[in-house]
């Protein structure tokens, strides 16, 4: 990392209409960006959230080429800021089914990088019931990329699970973890699994969350945050809602960090 910046992670509620959930996004992105983010994170789904799982699949893009693209690109060169698509379902080889990509952008509009979510969500408690697999097809490797003011680590939502794709993203300066956690899921795990990745890789990680009702009845958790490598929590959205966090990204309180417990340099698998 070579200089301090400012962040800001996005929350939405978002429903079954891509231009809809477009026009919220636009508007918090533009808030953002008035409150001086040079990075801004999108959630999970924020551009598709119905009522039915194969939602996503009706509205899926070619690689490329479509409107969550295009808007992502259009929004970052409007604003000259790094901007991050929580996940863009984008077709695979199975039409049933497809890849969820985080997508990142540069203050030029041109894509920065491209990470296929790895490990797929599945929960049954009660009358709640989830299965990507079903509309997914899982990715295969880790994606960090590199921005103007540092290394930037991505992740989707359910990785939060999965220490070592963590550990296998590098030294980076800024993790980042949009999501659409379920209120149950998240209630019990959200902060605790934030902090714990923050803190055994001595990094940032700024979390993006839907929160709030969807259609179908889906609720989900929210509280985007930023965590330190402390493990503190330096900025939160603690209510429901649309809503923009911000905080900044220090490269000292890193080495403040680092130097005082030097758990990172201790690494040896």
């Amino acid at each position: 990392m070579t200089r301090a910046f400012r962040v800001a992670a996005v929350q939405t509620v978002s429903g079954g209409e891509v231009a809809a959930n477009l026009a919220q996004a636009e508007r918090l992105i533009a808030d953002a960006a008035a409150l001086g983010a040079e990075l801004v994170l999108l959630p999970e789904y924020f551009g598709i959230l119905g009522a039915h799982p194969a939602d996503k699949v009706r509205v899926a893009e070619r690689d490329g080429d479509g409107p969550q693209q295009a808007f992502l690109a259009h929004e970052a060169r409007r604003h000259r800021i790094v901007l991050i698509g929580g996940s863009v379902p984008l077709a695979s080889d199975d039409v049933q089914r497809v890849r969820s990509a985080c997508l990142a952008y540069g203050p030029d509009g041109t894509r920065l990088a491209r990470y296929d979510k790895v490990h797929l969500f599945r929960f049954a408690h009660g009358d709640e019931a989830y299965d990507e697999t079903l509309t997914i097809e899982r990715g295969g490797a880790p994606v960090a990329f590199d921005a103007p003011f540092g290394r930037i680590g991505l992740s989707i939502c359910y990785d939060l699970r999965f220490p070592e794709l963590y550990r296998a993203l590098g030294d980076c300066a800024l993790v980042c973890a949009p999501s659409a956690f379920t209120w149950t899921t998240g209630n019990a795990h959200w902060h605790l699994l934030l902090r714990t990745r923050a803190v055994e890789n001595q990094v940032y990680v700024l979390a993006a969350a839907q929160g709030g009702e969807h259609p179908g009845r889906r609720r989900t958790y929210g509280h985007s945050c930023l965590v330190d490598p402390w493990g503190e929590v330096v900025a939160e959205r603690a209510e429901d809602g649309p809503g923009v966090v911000t905080g900044i990204v220090d490269p000292a309180r890193t080495a403040e960090v680092r130097a005082r417990l030097p758990a990172h340099r201790h690494r040896v698998l």
